[in-house]
């Protein structure tokens, strides 16, 4: 077993940690985070040195974690922009493909996915935003609440209600293309968040917002098994900014270690702490990998997929936590501070960790049942 990933995979994991040192300074950091204002300007750099690489599920993967290594905020920032293609790649119409993906992977359109709504992030079966067929078009009416992207998106992946649901409540979901400039569709930016403030978020609400019926994703309802499917995707590339967040934060912390000359550093404790995160950040990145190789060659393992994402987002909280720890007013002073703060939603997005343990346990025992 070669745990060595291919020369073109590790040359493509050394140009975009290239990229990011040189573009990622500090006080741009700083800058975004404070005013909390999405780097266009970065999301196209990175798109015209090609830093985001669609030809490559891996590289993309070493991308996210690399970016993230160095700036978790500006880092998620310049890879959301395609956030939720997946969906429209998979199970989308040619004209779809053609209308919107085509502009998304030419760096002329930013997109988003709209699944959370106000009264539930997890329970995505209980979603409540409606969508009545009337004619050749769909009528919309409901609200998402912390969507990626919201204000700044042309279109968004949205999952809504196309009908009532039998004895199983996520029955009657479907997914449909929703343009952002459309009658009646309204975001509204939110500010003050814990942290990836370089990130732009929303809640989105919709009046009477009229989408062609060519619009929907697929078949109508099943909506549900889409979003699920492109959740066992995504959940390998949140793992994988918990690995950069994680590795980002024992970078900075050894720096300044190094640098102290007091005895500190070389205490027993201090020495445990961080090889318990060095430890950590390696189990997290070979239970990742693995997740991944089952995904890229067709053959998705959901609980496999969930520890990955599961424990590596718990990883970077826990190394944030600990660099914090370690390196006292140097940490809360400089770059670690926002590591810290970055690092939490990492345990929430895309299916917080409770959400991830059921999806474990639930894989096992239908396993134990078997």
């Amino acid at each position: 077993m070669d745990f060595d990933l291919p020369e073109d995979i590790a040359q493509h994991r050394e140009k975009v940690r290239e990229f990011a040192l040189k573009e990622f300074t500090p006080e741009l950091a700083r800058k975004h985070d404070i005013e909390e204002k999405f780097p266009d300007s970065l999301r196209k750099a990175a798109f015209d040195n090609g830093i985001v690489d669609f030809s490559s599920p891996w590289k993309s993967l070493v991308a996210i974690e690399e970016l993230c290594r160095v700036d978790p905020g500006l880092g998620i920032s310049v890879t959301v922009p395609y956030f939720g293609a997946e969906t429209i790649m998979l199970f989308g119409s040619d004209l779809l493909k053609e209308k919107y993906l085509a502009r998304v992977n030419a760096g002329k359109a930013i997109m988003g996915l709209a699944v959370t709504e106000p009264g539930g992030g997890s329970d995505v079966a209980g979603l409540k935003t409606e969508a009545k067929k009337v004619d050749d078009r769909y009528i919309l009416n409901g609200s998402k609440m912390f969507i990626t992207n919201g204000s700044i998106a042309d279109f968004f992946v949205m999952l809504v209600r196309t009908s009532k649901p039998d004895d199983k409540r996520h029955h009657g979901l479907s997914v449909m293309v929703v343009e952002s400039r459309s009658k009646g569709f309204t975001a509204n930016k939110l500010k003050g968040k814990l942290g990836v403030r370089a990130t732009d978020t929303a809640e989105l609400v919709l009046n009477n917002v009229e989408v062609p019926a060519e619009n929907l994703v697929g078949e109508e309802g099943k909506g549900f098994y889409y979003i699920m499917t492109f959740f066992n995707i995504s959940r390998i590339f949140v793992a994988a900014q918990g690995l950069g967040v994680a590795q980002g934060c024992l970078d900075r912390t050894l720096e300044i270690l190094r640098n102290r000359k007091d005895e500190y550093r070389g205490m027993e404790e201090v020495n445990f702490a961080i090889a318990e995160m060095a430890t950590r950040i390696e189990a997290s990145r070979l239970l990742t990998y693995k997740a991944a190789s089952y995904l890229f060659q067709f053959k998705p393992k959901p609980e496999i997929t969930s520890m990955a994402k599961a424990y590596a987002s718990e990883t970077a909280v826990f190394c944030a936590e600990k660099a914090l720890e370690l390196t006292g007013l140097e940490g809360i002073t400089g770059d670690l501070e926002r590591y810290f703060r970055d690092a939490k939603i990492l345990e929430i997005w895309e299916g917080t960790s409770e959400v991830e343990k059921l999806v474990i346990s639930r894989f096992l025992t239908k396993e134990e049942k078997a």
